[in-house]
């Protein structure tokens, strides 16, 4: 079965009443997890987007209250993975590079601060160096200003 294309379904979107445009939306947030999270972000949270990212940051810093510096670094690992997976869904529904290189340089402020010694771990090294070069794509995408200002936060991490 072949889906139509966005211009087709914004069209057919146009045409519906209010009622069964709610309709399908409560639907779609039925189907699965994400399309309910992000429609309530749409709803509760894209007018206040520095609340939202207070609470992004809240729940980092509760995943890495619960990652201790002498855990297996496999598990560490794991569980660093976990948190990229939860920072990088919130940053889609935002949408906005400087709030992504924001969270990104949160990331790698707890993973320093959080004394795991990733220099013990090849894949832990990798995952900090993406970290780093992606946060610096984002950087460099940013107006002139916000650039200064990131990048003085990016030589902290390092």
């Amino acid at each position: 079965m072949k889906s139509g294309t966005l211009a087709e379904i914004k069209k057919e979107l146009q045409e519906l009443e209010p009622k069964q445009l709610a309709e399908l939306c409560i639907a779609l947030a039925k189907y699965k997890k994400d399309n309910k999270e992000f429609l309530d972000y749409l709803l509760f949270e894209a007018h206040d987007k520095n609340g939202f990212v207070t609470q992004i940051k809240e729940e980092v810093d509760k995943q890495f209250s619960e990652l201790h510096p002498d855990t297996n670094l496999y598990y560490a690992k794991k569980s660093l993975r976990k948190i990229l997976r939860i920072i990088n869904k919130y940053i889609k529904y935002v949408g906005d590079k400087g709030v992504a290189a924001d969270l990104h340089i949160y990331f790698c402020m707890k993973l320093k601060a959080s004394k795991i010694p990733i220099q013990k771990s090849a894949r832990l090294v990798n995952l900090k160096a993406g970290e780093i070069k992606k946060i610096q794509a984002l950087i460099d995408s940013l107006h002139p200003d916000l650039q200064y200002d990131y990048q003085k936060e990016l030589e902290e991490v390092l």
